[in-house]
């Protein structure tokens, strides 16, 4: 019988949410919201929704494999080259090729406990060891990730704001950082909640990159610019280090439908002004309402909210049952996506009724 490596068998895969009629159909109810993957609520940009039903008429075409106009809008944006930007399948498949690209069987990559699961398992597929740092007041602890480097490290995974939690890291703790990460390890930045982020301490991934420094930035246009269905991000990083990864890239893995609303979503402003507003006011509801209960929630600079319960996995059947859909993260925790203010009004009566009951 085919056998793949002890590696690839001991790998956990990600686990999915059902599609909402699923979970429906199952538990006999109507009208759920689903708050548990961190999507804007208010849906894409309208001029994205334009881009895309203008590019019906041609999907018989292959897409752009270099993502021409897409990656010369995003260089005008970020003041880089063009060459200095790399497209990917979300900003999950990017990270996926860096890890192809750079390690091997035996190498290490460091990263925070808990943070964005597909680290370890991009890292584990490639045979590589995850050392996994526990955070430190729900941060990343910096220090400690620097001091966990070996010479068998060849990458470090931060998750800037970090997911599930929220939270960020300053500015002069990742320069810190910087300073102490030797010159042959890749430094993933993942930054796909940057857009919301409010605060000014927040630190300055590009300024490392214009520095010269070996960081890899990923973005995506999943988030805030409510596109997560097209499955499209983007990577900035020194010239060599793209061309090393685009060895691996596979040709056209960005549809045209993707990189074209993408491209409108990227012009309109006015849609992400709105969609931080939205989740800066629902966030202020929540946190009152939160506090009045007693939950201990973790402040945020993302667009969900992580917060600690008894027994997650009861609080999160209570919830299922009244319609609301969360994420259980480990045994006494959850993570609640901020929704339109409709959507948090009833997480909140639902979380309610589930602490009672």
């Amino acid at each position: 019988m085919i056998q793949p490596p002890d590696y690839i068998k001991a790998i956990q895969p990600y686990v999915p949410g059902k599609p909402m009629e699923e979970l429906e159909r199952e538990l006999g109810i109507q009208n759920s919201i689903k708050l548990a993957s961190n999507e804007n609520p208010l849906g894409p940009s309208p001029e994205a929704l334009k881009a895309i039903q203008k590019s019906f008429s041609d999907i018989n075409r292959y897409p752009d494999g270099a993502g021409y106009y897409l990656k010369k809008a995003l260089s005008r944006a970020l003041s880089v080259s063009e060459d200095e930007l790399i497209l990917g399948n979300g900003s999950n498949e990017l990270l996926d090729i860096a890890v192809r690209t750079y390690m091997k069987e035996g190498d290490e990559a460091v990263m925070a406990s808990p943070s964005f699961v597909v680290y370890a398992i991009s890292v584990q597929a490639a045979g590589g060891r995850a050392i996994q740092v526990p955070l430190r007041n729900f941060i990343h602890d910096l220090a400690a990730m620097a001091e966990a480097v070996t010479p068998k490290t060849r990458m470090m995974f931060i998750a800037n704001p970090n997911n599930p939690t929220g939270t960020i890291n300053t500015r002069e703790e990742f320069d810190r950082l910087m300073e102490k990460v030797p010159d042959d390890i890749l430094v993933v930045v993942d930054e796909a909640y940057y857009e919301y982020v409010t605060n000014p301490d927040y630190a300055d991934s590009l300024k490392h990159f214009r520095s010269g420094k070996n960081v890899l930035i990923l973005r995506t246009f999943s988030k805030i610019y409510g596109l997560a269905g097209l499955r499209i991000g983007y990577g900035i990083a020194k010239q060599d280090i793209l061309a090393d990864m685009n060895r691996l890239r596979e040709p056209f893995n960005t549809n045209s439908i993707a990189q074209r609303a993408a491209l409108a979503a990227l012009s309109d402003e006015a849609h992400v002004t709105a969609s931080r507003k939205t989740n800066e006011t629902g966030k202020s509801r929540l946190y009152r309402e939160l506090e009045e209960l007693g939950t201990c929630f973790v402040p945020t600079e993302a667009n969900f909210i992580y917060m600690q319960v008894e027994d997650s996995a009861s609080v999160n059947q209570k919830l299922l049952s009244m319609g609301v859909i969360v994420r259980p993260m480990g045994p006494k925790a959850i993570r609640v996506t901020i929704g339109l203010p409709e959507e948090n009004r009833r997480f909140i009566e639902a979380f309610k009724a589930a602490l009672v009951n």
